[in-house]
């Protein structure tokens, strides 16, 4: 975690100092004493997890209300094979960013996760109603076929290239003011639709048989919500990769459905949640950096974070239940 600046005021601080730094710089900011450009290392880590988490509680939400989480795990692994197969093609000149080498066009990236999102959502409805399977036998033969076909690819690319950890583990400590712009878009891009399509999500989510006989399509939305869930898989991968993306889709999601049964709270709580476990998540490996001297996953703590905030809620839900019991 170290500064993309020659001094880090989070260096050498413990939990509690942490805090103590980030209220006085977002003090400073405020009084616009601090740009935006002054970020550093430990405030953009925060700046971008927070806009994944709040992105991903947004989809999740009805992710998990339609009991299409494996289908979402589905996705957040298949579009490495959209995401190799368009470095493949930048390190032959495509998709080339003017001046920058091989560096992949964020554009071109978003657009074959898009299309693996269509891809895998359509092979697994295709087997599903043509082939007669289960749906989980249609997403675990998809699933698997897609990303051990990436994996495949990843391992031929990256013998003498560097993405091949960052996009299956992520890589906080590289993140850039770039990645908050990007993260921050998707999100407020996942929120219009939101806001937009409330009532169609709602009502495809809790009464399909209704949806149908007011002639809302339940296809287009079920594909639209794919395709909000292959970009923002995408626009985390930078920072928690493929393979922990899942836990920022359900987890929040999953600690919120306990609190309320009201899909706006839910919603609500789901983004607070995210962005509360993503601020102590940096906050406990720049502690654990500072007093240890190890330098650990910062987005694995987050994930540990949002999963002890469950196991909290669900053993205080619990409790609650037997006292009134």
């Amino acid at each position: 975690m170290e500064s993309q600046h020659y001094f880090n005021p989070y260096s050498g601080q413990t939990f509690v100092g942490f805090f103590i730094v980030l209220f006085h710089r977002l003090w400073l900011f405020l009084s616009g004493q601090l740009a935006y450009a002054d970020m550093i290392s430990d405030e953009i880590q925060m700046v971008v997890l927070i806009g994944v988490s709040a992105s991903t509680a947004l989809v999740g939400c009805f992710l998990v209300l339609r009991k299409m989480t494996m289908l979402a795990n589905s996705l957040s692994h298949t579009i490495l094979l959209g995401i190799v197969l368009v470095y493949m093609a930048s390190c032959h000149g495509f998709f080339c960013q003017a001046g920058h080498g091989s560096l992949i066009n964020i554009q071109a990236m978003l657009a074959a996760a898009v299309l693996m999102g269509i891809v895998t959502a359509f092979l697994t409805e295709f087997l599903t109603k043509t082939a007669k399977l289960q749906e989980d036998a249609s997403i675990g033969i998809v699933f698997t076929s897609l990303f051990a076909l990436g994996v495949i690819l990843l391992t031929m690319v990256t013998r003498n290239a560097h993405i091949g950890t960052e996009v299956v583990m992520g890589n906080v400590d590289a993140l850039q003011l770039d990645d908050c712009r990007l993260v921050w878009i998707i999100f407020l891009m996942n929120l219009v639709l939101v806001l937009l399509f409330f009532k169609e999500y709602k009502i495809t989510t809790f009464d399909p048989g209704l949806a149908r006989a007011i002639g809302i399509s339940l296809a287009f939305f079920n594909y639209l919500l794919m395709v909000q869930v292959s970009i923002t898989a995408v626009g985390a991968f930078r920072a928690v990769g493929v393979l922990m993306v899942l836990s920022f889709i359900t987890g929040p999601v999953l600690t919120a459905r306990l609190l309320t049964d009201s899909l706006k709270k839910m919603l609500i709580y789901s983004v607070l949640l995210g962005s509360l476990a993503s601020i102590i998540g940096v906050a406990l490996a720049r502690h654990i950096l500072s007093v240890h001297e190890i330098a650990l996953s910062t987005g694995g703590i987050v994930v540990c974070t949002i999963a002890a905030m469950f196991l909290i809620v669900l053993t205080g839900k619990s409790a609650f239940a037997s006292q009134k019991h």
